[in-house]
């Protein structure tokens, strides 16, 4: 018994001097990536743009990225140029570092990347006569009055302040951080996935030209507010510019 006694206290010092000796393997922690070096687009998306344009490139309060039709409409020039400088005015901030925002070109070239990868639909327009995203000249406010009557009264009420189906278009805090093209592109996309027509409104039976389209958008920019956040004064009524 003692022999046995002495052999286990040997073996428990003999544990002890391999552990000593021999010493555990370092723990391999995760590799942690420095922020301006991160490519995925996902996280880039996530982190950036999904609290406005939505999780998934829709249902956002912002216009909505995901939506094959408005990347048919928009090269990836213009893509990048609105992310990399946003849009001064609006509530679209700059996000390149060259701009004064957080991140590199080529972390802004895989945003537009995967933006067109994930979301673009090849062929989107096949057999559609969209009108095109910029303008080609100002439109004419007083006759953009009376397409507004037509094609966006019977939802947002007659003088634009909103209706039984769509919310106020003219309101002007709204107005005042929205550019005219954010005007021209929410008029030709609308918001399907919110049951907003886009430029196909059937309304009066026809889509919209592209001279109506410049004209409508001519009429909402007239109700801008020169002071933003003061009192609006009276609405127009629809079939009148100011």
């Amino acid at each position: 018994m003692r022999i046995l006694a002495i052999i286990a206290v040997a073996l428990v010092l003999l544990g002890g001097l391999v552990r000593k000796v021999v010493p555990e393997r370092p723990r391999i922690e995760p590799e942690v990536i420095a922020p301006n070096q991160i490519l995925d687009f996902r996280v880039l998306y996530r982190e950036n743009c999904s609290g406005c344009h939505g999780v998934n490139g829709k249902n956002g309060p912002a216009p909505p990225l995901g939506d094959p039709t408005y990347l048919a409409l928009v090269d990836d020039a213009t893509l990048r140029r609105i992310a990399a400088n946003g849009v001064p005015g609006t509530s679209m901030p700059a996000f390149a570092q060259s701009a004064g925002g957080m991140l590199t070109d080529k972390q802004i070239d895989a945003l537009v990347d995967g933006i067109r990868s994930h979301w673009a639909v090849p062929h989107a327009l096949d057999g559609l006569n969209p009108p095109p995203y910029s303008a080609h000249g100002a439109g004419d406010a007083a006759r953009g009055a009376n397409v507004y009557a037509s094609y966006c009264a019977s939802c947002h009420g007659p003088n634009g302040g909103g209706g039984a189906k769509g919310g106020s278009i003219i309101a002007g805090s709204c107005l005042a951080l929205t550019s005219d093209q954010g005007l021209r592109t929410a008029v030709i996309l609308g918001r399907p996935e919110l049951g907003f027509p886009d430029w196909r409104n059937d309304v009066p039976g026809r889509p919209m030209s592209a001279e109506e389209v410049s004209a409508v958008v001519a009429w909402m920019s007239a109700q801008r507010p020169k002071l933003p956040g003061q009192p609006d004064s009276q609405p127009p009524q629809a079939g009148a510019s100011r």
